[in-house]
C-alpha cells in the first residue's frame, strides 16, 4: 500500500499587506511600460499604518503621477472603508526611487562595454530560477495551491460584489491535501482567517464562509466528515490590512509559485521589469516544463536554469522528472534546448513580455492562471508539438 502524506500551502489575497505592496508595484511596472518599453524598473514597497514608501531604481521615458498610481492600486483593492486606517484617499507618501546603476545597465543593454565579454543583452543579475509542473490537476500545477487560490478569489468576489457587507480586504487562505502515494485523495483541512468589520459575530463568519465559500469551492468529493475546518481561529480580525502587519513587496514568493511543492531560487517578481531574469527566467521555466508535461513527457517536472550577471547564456539548465519521465531526462534537456532559447533578450521576445500585464500577475499566483493567457503567455502549452518533435516521440 502506499504512503499517505499530507502537504499544504497557503495563499493570500490582494488586501493582504505584502500583496498590497506586491500590487503597488507592479502598477508601477505598468504604468512606465504604458509609453516606454525599454523601461528598466525595480519598485520596491513597503506599507504601514497609513503610509506607502516607494524605494528602488527606475529608469523610464514614461511620465506620469507616482502618487495617483499609489492611490490607484490602492482603490482597486478596495481599501475605501472607513474603518480600515489605510485608505486610498488619505495615506501618507515617501518616494525614495532613483536610477538605475549606470554599471548594471551597462551588464544587461545589448551594447558592447569596456570588460564585458559580450555586446548580446545580459542577464539582470546572476541567480537561479526554477520552474514546476504536475498533472495531477487541469492547470498542471500542485492542488493545494490550486485550491487555496482559488478560495482567495472567490472571497475576494464575495468582499468585491458585495454579496457579504462585513468582508474587508486582509485575508488568507491555507489548504491541507492528502495524497496516496502520488494520487490526491482528500483534503484533511482548510483554514480561512479574513478580516472583518466590527459587530459580525465569529458564529456568523464561520457558518457562512463554510457553506458560502469552502463548500462552494472545493470540489465535494475530496471534503468528508473528517475534514477539519477553520474559520477565523483567533475569534476575531477586525485590526488587518497594514494597520495591523507591516508589507513588503516580494515577501510571498512561495504564494506566488508552487507553494512550496517546486523549489524556488529566492528572487521576487513583482515591481521588476522582464530584463531582471528574477521574474523573465522564472516565467520561461515554468512555461518549458508546463510544456514538458502536457506533451506526456513526464508527469512531473521541475527545470532550472542560474545566470550570471550581464552575460546572455544560462550558466546551467536541469530538468528533473522525479522518475515519472516516459523518455530519459537527458533527451527531455535536449529537446527542450532545440526547441526554446534561455537568453534574456529571446525569453523577452518568445513570452512578449516588453508590455503592461503585470498588474495582472500580482495576485492568486503567477501560475497556474486561467483568466488571461494573452497576457501570461507562460501559461500556454503552445510547444507541444514541437518538444515531441524534438524529442523523437
Amino acid at each position: 500500500m502506499a504512503n499517505r502524506t499530507i502537504f499544504s500551502s497557503e495563499s493570500v489575497t490582494e488586501g493582504h499587506p505584502d500583496k498590497v505592496a506586491d500590487t503597488i508595484s507592479d502598477f508601477i511596472v505598468d504604468k512606465c511600460f504604458e509609453n516606454d518599453s525599454s523601461s528598466r524598473v525595480a519598485c520596491e514597497t513597503l506599507v504601514k499604518d497609513n503610509l506607502v514608501v516607494l524605494a528602488g531604481e527606475i529608469t523610464t521615458k514614461s511620465y506620469f503621477n507616482y502618487h495617483d498610481t499609489v492611490a490607484e492600486a490602492i482603490r482597486e483593492i478596495g481599501y475605501t472603508n472607513d474603518d480600515c486606517m489605510f485608505h486610498a484617499d488619505t495615506f501618507m507618501f515617501v518616494n525614495a526611487l532613483s536610477q538605475q546603476s549606470p554599471d548594471i545597465a551597462q551588464g544587461v543593454d545589448a551594447a558592447a562595454a569596456e570588460g564585458k565579454d559580450t555586446s548580446e543583452q545580459g542577464a539582470g543579475d546572476q541567480g537561479l530560477m526554477f520552474g514546476y509542473a504536475v498533472n495531477e490537476t487541469p492547470q498542471l500545477m500542485p492542488a493545494p495551491i490550486v485550491y487555496s487560490h482559488q478560495l482567495g478569489r472567490e472571497l475576494t468576489r464575495l468582499r468585491k460584489d458585495g454579496e457579504l457587507t462585513w468582508l474587508r480586504p486582509d485575508s488568507k487562505t491555507q489548504v491541507s491535501c492528502e495524497y496516496e502515494g502520488e494520487k490526491l485523495v482528500r483534503v484533511s483541512a482548510v483554514v480561512v482567517s479574513t478580516q472583518h468589520a466590527e459587530g459580525v459575530s465569529h458564529g456568523e463568519i464561520k457558518s457562512t464562509l463554510t457553506e458560502r465559500l469552502i463548500k462552494k469551492v472545493l470540489p465535494a468529493e475530496l471534503i468528508d466528515d473528517k475534514t477539519e475546518i477553520l474559520v477565523n481561529p483567533t475569534g476575531k480580525f477586525v485590526v488587518g490590512g497594514p494597520q495591523g502587519d507591516c508589507g513588503l513587496t516580494g515577501r510571498k514568493i512561495i504564494v506566488d509559485t508552487y507553494g512550496g511543492m517546486g523549489r524556488h531560487g529566492g528572487g521576487a517578481f513583482s515591481g521588476k521589469d522582464p530584463s531582471k531574469v528574477d521574474r523573465s527566467a522564472a516565467y520561461m521555466c515554468r512555461w518549458v516544463a508546463k510544456n514538458i508535461v502536457a506533451a506526456g513527457l513526464a508527469a512531473r517536472c521541475e527545470l532550472q536554469v542560474a545566470y550570471a550577471i550581464g552575460y546572455p547564456n544560462p550558466v546551467s539548465v536541469s530538468v528533473q522528472t522525479f522518475g515519472t519521465n516516459t523518455i530519459a531526462d537527458d533527451k527531455i534537456v535536449d529537446a527542450v534546448t532545440e526547441v526554446f532559447s534561455f537568453k534574456p533578450a529571446d525569453i523577452i521576445t518568445q513570452l512578449n513580455l516588453l508590455r503592461p500585464i503585470y498588474r495582472e500577475t500580482t495576485n492568486y499566483g503567477h501560475f497556474g492562471r486561467e483568466d488571461n493567457t494573452d497576457a501570461l503567455t507562460w501559461e500556454k502549452t503552445d510547444k507541444v508539438d514541437a518538444l515531441k518533435a524534438a524529442a523523437g516521440v
